[in-house]
């Protein structure tokens, strides 16, 4: 009996200590992702728009088409030793936007990245109406919003006073941590009796989901992760 009793502690033993150095999942090990983040596709340095999860399950996230269209591997900058951790399966060049799909196994999805927190999916703002924007080179601004002459009833478009730079491409704008927008371009502005500067386009991100959502496909149902 005294035998016996031993070998079932000692079996206990060995089952909480392999419990408790069991291999960490992948997922623990994998890289944060949030809307700001730096992302590299085939090369092209950009910045992620909004990670999250569509209606299929999978786990994805927005970025202009300008970066790279369908097939175009997704690493991070300053990650690029961890490999691919997506790849993009949709874009949509009249709406400015592609989809990735992440690898759970390699991403950790986050709703605040390096304190630019995004919240859920906001309206899209009124003229005037502060706005902030997250470009992996620039950063943060935050700006009125404008309205742009490239504007059209199904893609609604604006135009902010912001600093950028090429890999700021696809990065987020917010209006009190609610996603309101993508940035798809950029311009230096030069004029005599107006602005002069650096001026960010941006396309509503209602537009975006709202055609992810009639294709049906990557990315249709939508939801960010919340901060």
């Amino acid at each position: 009996m005294g035998i016996n009793l031993w070998r079932l502690a000692v079996g206990c033993g060995t089952a909480l200590l392999a419990g408790l150095v069991s291999p960490t999942s992948a997922a623990d090990n994998g890289v944060p992702l949030g809307g700001g983040a730096g992302i590299t596709l085939n090369g092209n340095p950009c910045t992620l728009n909004t990670i999250g999860n569509d209606r299929s399950g999978d786990l994805v996230g927005f970025t202009t088409d300008l970066c790279g269209g369908p097939g175009a591997e997704v690493t991070a900058q300053g990650a690029e030793e961890r490999g691919a951790l997506g790849t993009v399966t949709a874009a949509n060049a009249y709406f400015h936007y592609a989809v990735i799909k992440f690898d759970r196994a390699k991403v950790i999805p986050v709703g605040n990245y390096d304190g630019f927190a995004i919240n859920g999916i906001g309206p899209d703002p009124a003229p005037g109406q502060s706005a902030c924007k997250q470009g992996s080179a620039t950063g943060k601004d935050c700006k009125s919003i404008r309205p742009f002459l490239d504007s059209r009833p199904d893609r609604p478009t604006a135009r902010m006073q912001a600093s950028w730079q090429p890999s700021d491409y696809g990065g987020p704008v917010t209006a009190d941590e609610l996603l309101v927008g993508m940035i798809y371009n950029g311009f230096f502005v030069a004029s005599a009796d107006a602005f002069s500067g650096p001026e960010i386009r941006v396309i509503y991100i209602n537009a975006i989901l709202a055609d992810a959502n009639a294709r049906g496909g990557p990315g249709a149902g939508f939801t960010p992760i919340p901060a």
